[in-house]
């Protein structure tokens, strides 16, 4: 039976104090204590504090462990469950620059879903608006893997969101016809290839990096996928079923790979798009010095402007900024798709996401046809109307 009771006793310094005890016992019986300096507090932690062992979801805070060891485990459990080297650096950060200088100290039994919204408000006054929501969404996921394994009864941050407005979310680019066929001309024997891959088929960069001739049939013209190579050119399986896919392509490009393969640098993995040794390209190289200087050369680039004027080199000059990341040629291919009437669930299938709804979000500024729209209504108010 749970109960209130009040002490008294006098400090080393001479000073009478009081406090309220919550005398209580836990889930599995065992008997547990809890201090306040206000009655009323005590009362109020003590009627959630009931209903939360009723619900099977209270951690005594002696049994408690802090944010950031909870961190900790969550990272070590990413490790375990095979996740890729980027990905556990990318949580690493998460954890380390942001939740645990905030509320790392913060026990898991203290914390309440109030004390997650005043973290989102610090975060929000000195992070962006996206890092924030990055951050949030990596606690959910460390209380949730705490949660897992019994270390905590509920996850408070679970419900949590950073709101962000249509408005905010950035549109994507896409190079225009003129820029593409500027690429393609530009391209040297070795690179044209990979470009027009990425054009036609909409693959990511991880997915070139990491693309196999086994995975290339001439014959049914096609191309799947099925490993990527990651930012330290580790070659795995795709992040999710999802990516694992066949696209479709045309005799042109078919043609173009046939011709490359036989002047490929060869390689134990045997990669459609290797490095000169046949390794795993890495990424940095090809997108700094290959892709952005493809740009460059191509006309594809704008000056850096310094004060309202162009900046120049040491030889007069001007310096030139290339417009799109490789994932442009991506977009680019996504596009066409669109515009060809390709239905979402071919589009969501070639482009490797996870449902149709994450291309809508994506690509759902492309999908509205004024002019197919207004003949639709036409035709029904034809209909109508007799």
């Amino acid at each position: 039976m749970a109960s209130i009771r009040k002490r008294n006793w006098t400090s080393p310094k001479g000073e009478e104090k009081t406090a309220w005890i919550v005398d209580y016992r836990d889930g599995s019986g065992a008997r547990r204590f809890r201090q306040f300096s206000r009655k009323k507090d005590a009362d109020a932690w003590l009627t959630q504090a009931a209903w939360q062992v009723s619900q099977g979801t209270h951690t005594a805070d002696s049994q408690s462990i802090t944010i950031a060891q909870a961190c900790d485990i969550w990272i070590k459990a990413a490790e375990g469950k095979g996740r890729e080297r980027g990905t556990v650096n990318q949580y690493d950060q998460l954890a380390r620059l942001h939740i645990k200088p905030l509320i790392g100290t913060e026990k898991l039994s203290r914390l309440t879903q109030p004390k997650v919204m005043a973290f989102v408000d610090t975060l929000l006054e000195t992070r962006s608006k996206d890092m924030a929501h990055k951050v949030v969404r990596a606690l959910s996921r460390v209380i949730g893997e705490a949660q897992r394994r019994g270390l905590v009864g509920q996850n408070v941050a679970a419900g949590v969101k950073v709101d962000r407005s249509s408005r905010e979310k950035a549109k994507v680019e896409i190079p225009g016809k003129d820029e593409l066929r500027a690429l393609i001309e530009h391209a040297d024997a070795d690179m044209k290839p990979l470009v027009m891959t990425a054009i036609l088929t909409g693959l990511r960069a991880s997915e070139l990096r990491g693309l196999r001739w086994a995975d290339v049939d001439f014959k049914a013209a096609t191309i799947s996928v099925a490993q990527r190579a990651d930012k330290f050119c580790h070659l795995g399986p795709p992040k999710s079923a999802a990516g694992y896919r066949t696209i479709p392509i045309g005799g042109a490009l078919v043609k173009l790979l046939k011709e490359w393969k036989l002047r490929c640098p060869k390689g134990e993995a045997g990669l459609v798009f290797p490095n000169r040794d046949g390794g795993v390209q890495d990424y940095g190289n090809l997108l700094r010095r290959r892709f952005y200087g493809l740009q460059v050369k191509a006309g594809v680039a704008d000056p850096v402007i310094v004060k309202g004027e162009p900046k120049l080199d040491d030889k007069g000059r001007p310096v030139m900024t290339p417009r799109y990341g490789i994932h442009a040629l991506r977009h680019a291919c996504a596009s066409a798709w669109i515009k060809q009437g390709v239905d979402l669930k071919r589009l969501t299938t070639w482009l490797g996401h996870s449902s149709v709804q994450m291309s809508i979000d994506v690509y759902g500024h492309l999908l509205s046809d004024p002019a197919g729209d207004a003949a639709l209504v036409n035709a029904a108010h034809a209909d109508l109307l007799g």
